[in-house]
């Protein structure tokens, strides 16, 4: 006898399309209030979600962005890497978090040696560095990786955390003396208790819980950390994270499986941007990619680096796109392109031996020359909340871009602002 299958509730998803820093934090806080329960699934504190409230700037580097919510519990998911220091300073802001936020017990921790190995690395690698945050996030991705690390569960016992870190630090002394790093042990016991104080009572089994939050028909957001060119197997590598932060890496992250995943739902800039070092085809170095830079404030969150700023990229979003299965694509900051005369937008690479080519390679970005589609360019996007009221240019430029990269555009910012949002 075959059973009527029985419909469950399915988790959403939020990801960046290009290389982060494309406004996932304004989405996720905008849509929070029709979630139960928001997830972050990956990336450490090397990532900044910027959320703007009546004017009022909040920064997050760890907490998830359905914080503002005051009905959605957040949940920092096993795919995450934590500091527990960064942690403990970002808490405060919020008041008290009891009930209201969880930590999964297979978050792995950022310790003192991780952030200090980060720094010394990225310092040796001289003109061939990555541009890493120094944060420590690599390094503890590489001993988790290679079965060295340190879950947060540890905490619960710190007579024998203390034991397995200063074993570690026995059994990696060479590297440690490499690099001239000298690591002050004294008052470790201390610091893993204050971890222990202000932290423990977060820490659970998160994947049973949001397991069971979904046999209970609760909504879940999941949200990542990083762009989907930053991934550690999608991403322009060597210069990418150490994690997956593709629509895939949700389930590794949560511990939630492929069918638990409801829509997908990119996130882009109207234009492009990335931070650090690595390919970026269509980045401008004139005064265009200058202005980009001003208007929109393209400056870090977490590092208060300028950020590279260029045209948007149809191919590379198209890509994404794709390899995300993303439903809709929001599109951020329409109003930074305010202004401008001619709006590019790339729909083709040109290769070094004259060769067009209508797709992302994996490979030897550095080589592509991008091949622009020229636009009208327009004024008053700013605060508009209606399609029809956008200026008639930016319209046009919308609607070719679904059709660029064959995804509908479901949500358009038009300002820092919460409210300052078109839905479609």
């Amino acid at each position: 006898m075959i059973t009527e299958k029985i419909s469950k509730q399915k988790a959403d998803l939020i990801v960046g399309i290009q290389w982060g820093d494309e406004g996932k934090g304004k989405i996720v806080d905008l849509l929070a209030k029709n979630y139960d329960i928001v997830v972050r699934y990956q990336g450490g504190h090397n990532a900044g979600h910027t959320i703007v409230v009546d004017g009022k700037k909040i920064a997050l580097h760890l907490i998830p962005s359905g914080v503002l919510n005051p009905n959605a519990i957040n949940i920092i998911g096993n795919g995450v890497v934590i500091s527990p220091e960064a942690l403990i300073r970002e808490l405060p802001q919020f008041g008290d978090m009891s009930g209201k936020l969880f930590i999964s017990d297979s978050a792995h921790m950022i310790l003192e040696h991780h952030i200090l190995i980060d720094q010394a690395k990225e310092k040796a690698r001289g003109k061939n560095a990555i541009g890493t945050t120094g944060r420590g996030i690599g390094p503890a991705y590489s001993d988790k990786i290679g079965r060295n690390g340190f879950k947060i569960s540890m905490l619960r016992d710190i007579k024998n955390l203390e034991l397995e870190i200063l074993n570690y630090i026995n059994q990696n002394n060479e590297l440690l003396k490499s690099l001239n790093i000298e690591l002050d042990v004294s008052n470790l016991s201390g610091k893993l208790e204050l971890y222990k104080k202000e932290l423990g009572k977060y820490i659970i089994d998160t994947r049973n819980y949001l397991w069971n939050a979904l046999k209970n028909n609760k909504r879940i957001l999941l949200e990542g950390a990083q762009g989907t060119m930053l991934d550690i197997d999608h991403g322009t590598y060597p210069f990418v994270t150490s994690s997956s932060t593709v629509s895939a890496g949700a389930c590794i992250g949560t511990g939630l499986n492929p069918k638990d995943i409801g829509n997908v739902i990119g996130i882009v800039k109207a234009y492009t941007t990335r931070v650090g070092n690595g390919p970026f085809p269509t980045e401008d170095f004139g005064i265009d990619g200058e202005t980009m830079r001003k208007n929109g404030h393209e400056f870090g969150t977490t590092t208060g680096r300028p950020r590279r700023c260029g045209w948007f990229d149809a191919v590379l979003v198209k890509s994404a796109v794709r390899l995300n299965g993303c439903d809709s694509l929001s599109i951020m900051k329409l109003d930074v392109l305010d202004g401008f005369e001619k709006i590019k937008v790339c729909i083709a690479y040109k290769l070094s031996d004259g060769t067009e080519i209508d797709y992302l390679p994996t490979d030897n970005l550095d080589n592509l020359e991008p091949i622009y589609r020229e636009f009208n360019g327009w004024t008053g996007s700013k605060g508009i909340k209606i399609f029809d009221e956008l200026p008639e240019n930016a319209k046009i430029y919308l609607r070719e871009i679904e059709k660029l990269v064959e995804t509908k555009i479901s949500l358009i910012s038009t300002s820092p602002e919460r409210d300052d949002t078109i839905t479609i």
